[in-house]
């Protein structure tokens, strides 16, 4: 019987980053990711990195901010699970740009895209004589501590004008 090996791994970013962690099928996503980010948000600075799940099995990236681009290889690294990507962003938001991420053709799923601590669930075996890595899942953010009110309501209304997405 197969041994299933289960990590947990801390994304690795400051708090005011935004990210997205997703799973792809084909080692042409990280540069389809790339431009997908640049046609929707040209002004956000961003890095992506892919862990390509077989052939050479290296980690791919690409960005227009080198650290966020060694960032996104780092965690990428630390996560390998295969064809999974993470894209870090500056000066944009996940809102910007999740619906064209999830329109590229070879994504498969988005795990997760947020700016809250995560922990990545990876369950790791064996694939004949290599070693496999998985995402289970992530843990995001953290549990609730209660049901909104009325004041917490007017402060998410507040907060949503003040930012520019509500009306």
């Amino acid at each position: 019987m197969d041994e299933v090996k289960l990590k947990i791994v801390e994304i690795e970013k400051t708090d005011d980053l935004n990210f997205i962690l997703g799973q792809t099928h084909f080692i042409k996503s990280v540069e389809d990711l790339y431009e997908a980010m640049m046609n929707v948000v040209p002004n956000g600075k961003y890095g992506i990195a892919f862990c390509e799940a077989s052939g050479a099995c290296k980690i791919r990236s690409e960005g227009n901010d080198s650290t966020l681009k060694k960032l996104a290889e780092k965690n990428a690294m630390n996560i390998g699970a295969g064809h999974t990507f993470i894209i870090f962003m500056k000066d944009c938001y996940p809102l910007n740009v999740l619906n064209t991420i999830k329109n590229v053709p070879e994504v498969c799923s988005i795990f997760c895209a947020t700016a809250n601590p995560t922990k990545v669930i990876v369950a790791e075996s064996k694939q004949g004589t290599e070693i496999g890595r998985g995402i289970l899942g992530v843990i995001d953010g953290f549990i609730p501590k209660g049901i909104e009110n009325k004041d917490d309501l007017a402060w998410r209304k507040k907060l949503l004008r003040d930012i520019g997405y509500k009306l």
